[in-house]
């Protein structure tokens, strides 16, 4: 298991100016946005836009904090995310734009390269155990702090677990404690 640590991440800002994003882990390591196999990365968006388009890509979003955003495809189709909705999965070279809910938010963004890699990702609030048959598994510590098979884990910080693997899940405080779980396997 590798622990990736908050303050060991990169941040950018965008060029729009819109927001931040904070990579966590991206394969192969070093890839550029245009290359990456899988990317996973916690946006700050601060104001309404285009999202980017990135050919050939799947990607999950996840709200982490604020009061969530509406997003809205060219083909008509408009979804409402927030805190409580579960992580929603679509085509990344979709047209769409990204309408802020009453302030900015910071999401949890995953992508994957069609055809190549699939992912899958869950929010968890609690202790368990989690298993990667295949491929690769991936905690995010979003809130409280987490014993993940012994290897401490506060809040921002992630874990990354080949497989096959297996991983007990301990809360060790907080009590609004979170973590995003991500499955990525090979196509």
């Amino acid at each position: 298991m590798r622990i990736i640590r908050a303050a060991d991440c990169k941040v950018m800002p965008w060029k729009n100016g819109g927001g931040t994003t904070t990579e966590i882990a991206v394969s192969p390591e070093g890839a550029s946005l245009s290359q990456f196999d899988w990317r996973i990365s916690m946006a700050h968006v601060g104001a309404d836009g285009p999202f980017s388009s990135f050919p050939g890509i799947d990607r999950t979003l996840s709200v982490l904090t604020g009061n969530g955003i509406r997003l809205a495809f060219s083909d008509a189709e408009t979804v409402a995310l927030d805190r409580a909705t579960a992580p929603f999965f679509f085509a990344a070279d979709r047209a769409v734009d990204g309408v802020l809910v009453d302030g900015a938010i910071d999401d949890l963004n995953v992508m994957s390269r069609r055809g190549a890699w699939r992912h899958r990702v869950e929010r968890l609030s609690g202790a368990g155990s989690l298993a990667a048959d295949q491929g690769l598994l991936v905690l995010v510590a979003r809130k409280g702090d987490w014993l993940v098979s012994g290897a401490s884990l506060a809040a921002g910080d992630s874990a990354i677990l080949d497989a096959p693997g297996h991983v007990e899940l301990t809360v060790v405080s907080g009590d609004e404690a979170e973590l995003y779980a991500v499955w990525l396997t090979a196509s």
